[in-house]
């Protein structure tokens, strides 16, 4: 069965439900065949096989799937954590609002990290320094 999570929401934006649900699946349970991942969403809801193993078969095309013949049956399991893709989704929809207002957009989320967790404003403020640092050291 798939576990919901916050984060399934939070990248709802940039998948489709079923994407969601399969990648969920895969990440709860490592390397599976599309019946074994067809099963496990098709006891939350109702869905045709046919209907998953086409979705699967897009994702693995996108390269957030790997996808591995083994014994006659192709295997299927993420190209990245959840923690990579997060990461990648974040930075680009970052990279875009910057684009639009980069003192803004640093203010924005400084706000919303205060008021969702503020022990991460100690972190953020390390990762800050230690960039700062790095890159500092490119330049000479």
């Amino acid at each position: 069965m798939i576990k919901k999570t916050g984060f399934a929401e939070s990248y709802s934006k940039v998948l489709g439900r079923l994407e969601q649900e399969i990648l969920d699946v895969l990440w709860a349970n490592g390397t599976l065949s599309g019946k074994a991942v067809y099963s496990n969403i098709n006891g939350t809801r109702e869905i045709a096989l046919t209907t998953v193993l086409t979705v699967i078969e897009r994702l693995a095309k996108k390269g957030l799937l790997k996808k591995e013949r083994r014994e006659g049956i192709y295997m299927y399991s993420c190209a990245y954590s959840r923690e990579e893709f997060a990461s990648a989704v974040s930075q680009e929809v970052f990279k875009g609002i910057f684009e639009i207002s980069a003192s803004g957009a640093s203010a924005s989320f400084v706000d919303i990290l205060a008021e969702s967790d503020p022990d991460e404003l100690d972190r953020l403020s390390a990762l800050i320094a230690d960039k700062k640092k790095e890159l500092l050291s490119r330049r000479g």
